[in-house]
């Protein structure tokens, strides 16, 4: 048996996600498609719309056949640790094959190559890459003007465009992993990445969430347009999680030096994140005083989401290189004893139940922990109760 994964949030899932998974399935000919998403928080320092089992049942309804959960320590990291953990995890398991992924452009080779070219590491790219590096801007930024200045024969689109970013650092990570994984670029559909507008059917997850917020008719008819039938349904009955002050009491009561270990961290940013704070306690107001043209509002929002769930750059990293685990957290009922086979075969335990947490050792309980502890907080959050070591069957 074969599977061919994708990398997600699903943050609401919708109709483009649902077309990825059914070109993604006839593309590469795989007999499974295996999900592995963020859990309760997201890439963009927020918690999600919808809690880690709502969202993994969305998937298994609308075409994934299992769904396993990227561990809160990537989930909301910068975008190689992202991609460093999520196939970390996949090249354990033997089956995948396969790993889809949404682009802007470019086929499987250009990013492969692309992929190569940031992991030679010339002479003259490390000078630049530490020169870009000195005033703060983020790792991806520097590494990827570094790679153009040098000359390297390399399709910019990949290095400047949001998917085909993240497409790269996935095909880095397979190399980094000497995993037998064959990347499956498929192009977006619809609205762009970020993309604010809504379309009649192929919006971006962000327009669907402020849409979701609007809540007015005009927008109601465009989630109807957008999200397949249950996820609008869930969609309707959609409130905000109140988590910004949360977040800053969080920054205002740390050490400052244990905030600067947060992954995201460089240059002081801590220090800069607490004096807006101070004078700006609206959520809002501090982060358009701290965003420029290094700090994106997204990094920003990490860094107070990592000090509040407690991430630190070396675990995170040393989580990235050893022995971790794969956390069901939904799967399709027809064949799900194969499916569940399978994904315990591979050189990670399989966590599906509660008595699994035995099989954990060092380095594998201290990540599950904090995805335990990422679980309670937005528990808290959210006013509601999800379990933690539960799978549903769909």
């Amino acid at each position: 048996m074969k599977f061919c994964a994708v990398i997600c949030e699903y943050n609401p899932f919708h109709n483009g996600h649902r077309y990825q998974l059914a070109e993604a399935r006839a593309r590469s000919g795989c007999d499974k498609m295996l999900c592995i998403m963020s859990g309760n928080f997201t890439q963009r320092g927020e918690p999600a719309v919808f809690d880690k089992y709502t969202r993994a049942r969305h998937a298994v309804e609308n075409g994934a056949d299992a769904v396993l959960e990227l561990p809160a320590a990537f989930a909301v990291a910068p975008a190689e640790l992202f991609a460093r953990g999520a196939v970390h995890i996949l090249a354990s398991i033997p089956s995948v094959t396969a790993l889809a992924f949404g682009c802007e452009s470019g086929a499987k080779e250009d990013f492969m190559k692309t992929a190569r070219a940031t992991l030679a590491e010339s002479k003259q790219f490390r000078a630049a890459l530490k020169e870009n590096m000195k005033d703060g801007t983020s790792y991806i930024r520097a590494r990827n003007a570094a790679l153009l200045a040098s000359g390297a024969d390399v399709d910019e689109a990949l290095l400047t465009s949001p998917n085909n970013i993240l497409g790269t650092e996935y095909c880095r990570a397979i190399l980094a992993e000497n995993a037998a994984i064959e990347p499956l670029p498929i192009p977006r559909v619809g609205g762009g990445y970020a993309d604010t507008a809504l379309f009649k059917d192929f919006s971006s997850a962000t327009a669907l969430r402020a849409a979701m917020r609007d809540g007015s008719r005009k927008a109601k008819k465009a989630l109807k347009g957008n999200l397949p039938g249950e996820v609008y349904r869930a969609a309707l009955a959609f409130s905000p999680i109140g988590w910004e002050k949360a977040v800053l009491c969080a920054l205002l009561a740390a050490d400052p030096a244990r905030t600067a270990k947060c992954p995201d961290c460089a240059e002081g940013l801590e220090n800069r994140i607490r004096s807006m704070t101070r004078t700006n306690p609206d959520f809002q107001a501090m982060l358009e005083k701290v965003v420029s043209k290094r700090y994106t509002a997204a990094r920003v929002r990490r860094v107070l989401m990592q000090n509040f769930l407690g991430l630190e750059r070396e675990n995170v990293l040393e989580w990235a290189r050893t022995p971790l685990y794969v956390r069901t957290l939904a799967v399709k009922k027809e064949g799900a004893e194969e499916t569940l086979a399978a994904l315990g075969a591979g050189s990670f335990p399989l966590v599906a139940r509660k008595s699994d947490y035995a099989l954990l050792k060092k380095e594998a309980l201290a990540c599950f922990d904090t995805d335990v502890r990422a679980n309670e907080m937005y528990n808290v959050l959210s006013g509601r109760h999800t379990g933690e070591f539960e799978t549903l069957f769909v």
